[in-house]
């Protein structure tokens, strides 16, 4: 019996399957490409955040600039020439502002420069907004 299996077990073929699966280069480079990707992809979306909030700034910034412009127009004051400083609270953060007066053609208008900062050295300028006042 013993003679016989091993007949059977030396008139068999023995097929090999070929592997349908990946080599560990293929794996690797797999790995490496996402690797990359998704690490520009994280700097992309860090990117996006930076500039959502410079934009944040920037638009309440000009929102700042716009009042003190209404402010100067509804108190029907004729402003004069010259240079301010002021500071304004808006979305709970203070914003240093100058405002700049100028003579224009018409001695019934002067033209007004609103210059708003996120600090009070001033350096950074966010907005900066010119309109007119007449008397």
């Amino acid at each position: 019996m013993h003679k016989t299996s091993c007949l059977n077990t030396s008139n068999k073929r023995i097929i090999r399957k070929k592997n349908k699966g990946f080599t560990l280069i293929e794996v690797m480079v797999a790995l490496t490409i996402i690797a990359i990707s998704l690490g520009a992809l994280l700097n992309t979306s860090g990117t996006q955040a930076n500039s959502a909030g410079y934009l944040k700034r920037k638009t309440l910034a000009h929102w700042v600039a716009v009042n003190e412009l209404s402010q100067i127009r509804i108190s029907k004051q004729f402003p004069s020439t010259g240079d301010k400083k002021g500071s304004t609270e808006m979305a709970g953060k203070e914003w240093y502002w100058t405002r700049t007066t100028k003579e224009t053609g018409d001695k019934n208008a002067r033209e007004i420069t609103i210059t708003v900062y996120e600090d009070k050295d001033q350096e950074s300028n966010l907005s900066s907004l010119i309109g007119y006042a007449n008397r």
